[in-house]
């Protein structure tokens, strides 16, 4: 009787882990291919070799990079080195990004370890960086404003919250409010890596202000990407191992109602707004274990989407770009800026072409 329930117990366990399995990797499209979409007249950006995980682009045709990104488990070129905001013109003929000092005494350099980035401008025209830091492991959000001029960050506070627990990104609202992902719900390495392997989807989306912190939507598989409607009525959310973005309609409390889910046979990361089509610009992982267990000799690629009218019936969904690996790898990001499309990475290249 004994080894009957011991071959029970094994077989019970047996059948799970090949349930589990399967499912983690289908989660992570570990068997997918990518069929090449090119564009014509891409050049890399001079000056990034190492991470372009997000990028802002303000009205001017500044635009802002967070690079140098050390993330659990992710690829890194240059990990001895604390990560950079650096700032490229696309006014200009051959734009190349330059670093942006960090002015101030209250933000540690060495530890600076940027993810996630967004941008808010208020009724003076002062432009304000909020950025997504992960010093010594940990998840805060650090305020900044650009001085234009002196090609500069004033960094003006740093934000942490026991609600900001594992930040991905971020969507300002304020100077210091701002809607803000969680990828995971654990912050111990080893339960995070269990949470991803079981598939248990208990990250989060939470609105954060210096009067009002709150959970708006939860039960999310890896909250990834996070960008708001040019008119502020909707926030679309990025869910990378569901392979989904989540419409939630947005209220005067700054509460969220879920409205619809668009289904992707790709990892969807960030999320960047066309604010005058109201377009999403969507870098994406076409195959996760590639991202997560990095070979060079089988390096991941990277996809770029285009949804247009996503409020209606029938989104319009297009792959811009596609490509194996051979020239950027590990798309996370991509937006638009007349007529010309940047792309980012996780670790790697950044990408500026004609559309």
């Amino acid at each position: 009787m004994a080894k009957l329930i011991g071959l029970t117990v094994v077989g019970l366990a047996l059948a799970f882990y090949k349930n589990h399995q399967s499912s983690y990797q289908a989660r992570l499209n570990a068997f997918r291919e990518v069929t090449p979409v090119e564009l014509p007249n891409c050049n890399l950006i001079k000056g990034i070799e190492t991470g372009s995980e997000d990028l802002e682009i303000l009205p001017n045709g500044l635009t802002f990079f967070s690079t140098g990104l050390k993330y659990p488990g992710i690829k890194s070129f240059d990990p001895s080195k604390p990560g950079k905001i650096l700032l490229m013109d696309l006014n200009k003929k051959e734009p190349e990004v330059s670093e942006l000092e960090i002015r101030g005494n209250t933000l540690d350099i060495s530890s600076f370890n940027p993810h996630g980035i967004s941008t808010f401008t208020d009724e003076d025209n002062a432009v304000y960086l909020l950025v997504v830091n992960h010093p010594d492991s940990s998840s805060t959000v650090e305020v900044f404003r650009f001085q234009e001029e002196e090609r500069s960050l004033l960094h003006l506070k740093t934000i942490r919250h026991e609600l900001l627990r594992s930040v991905n990104d971020i969507a300002a609202v304020g100077p210091e409010s701002f809607y803000a992902t969680n990828d995971h719900y654990f912050t111990d390495p080893y339960l995070r890596s269990w949470e991803m392997y079981l598939g248990l989807s208990w990250s989060n989306a939470v609105y954060y202000s210096p009067d009002k912190v709150q959970v708006v939507a939860e039960g999310l598989d890896f909250a990834n990407g996070i960008g708001i409607s040019p008119d502020g009525k909707y926030v679309y959310i990025a869910e990378l191992l569901a392979h989904k973005i989540n419409v939630y309609e947005k209220h005067a409390n700054w509460t969220l109602t879920p409205l619809k889910v668009l289904d992707f046979d790709t990892l969807v990361d960030n999320i960047s707004v066309d604010p005058v089509t109201g377009d999403l610009w969507v870098g994406c992982h076409p195959n996760g274990i590639r991202i997560f267990f990095y070979d060079s000799e089988n390096p991941p690629g990277s996809e770029v989407l285009r949804i247009q009218n996503i409020l209606s019936q029938d989104p319009k969904v297009t792959v811009v770009y596609a490509e194996n690996g051979t020239v950027l790898q590990g798309t996370t990001v991509a937006s638009v800026y007349k007529g010309k499309l940047l792309i980012g990475t996780v670790f790697h290249r950044a990408l500026y072409c004609d559309l």
